[in-house]
């Protein structure tokens, strides 16, 4: 799921300040601590490779994040795409994959236990 700015709701306006708020954004139902994160991202990075060995060869965790720029595509399980470009909130379930469509840099928040165990996979995937 992904909201441009103008479709989340004004909550309250006020001089110098502008508040909008989009609520059922996702859960965090059974997840512990969160983390934050920043990703630099080229054109061309895809994580279908990277994905697999987890399970179904997409990544499990979700996450919630902001598109600072660029333009991202996930695809979930079922084959449905979805694309962020600049200024965009998302909400990405468990059970995606993730191409890069132009340079992005996002900002996500995601269960630390979680994607920590995705980046490592990850990393092991690399070489790293």
């Amino acid at each position: 799921m992904h909201v441009t700015k103008n479709d989340v709701e004004v909550k309250m306006q006020i001089p110098g300040a502008v508040v909008r708020q989009r609520t059922e954004f996702g859960s965090v139902n059974g997840f512990d601590k969160i983390s934050g994160e920043y990703f630099s991202l080229a054109k061309g990075v895809d994580t279908k490779p990277l994905f697999v060995g987890l399970e179904g060869n997409v990544c499990q965790c979700p996450h919630w994040g902001y598109v600072l720029s660029g333009q991202v595509t996930t695809t979930d399980a079922k084959g449905t795409k979805e694309t962020v470009k600049q200024h965009d909130l998302f909400y990405w379930p468990p059970g995606h994959n993730v191409m890069v469509d132009a340079d992005a840099e996002l900002i996500m928040f995601s269960p630390q236990r979680e994607h920590t165990m995705v980046i490592d996979h990850m990393k092991k995937q690399t070489g790293g």
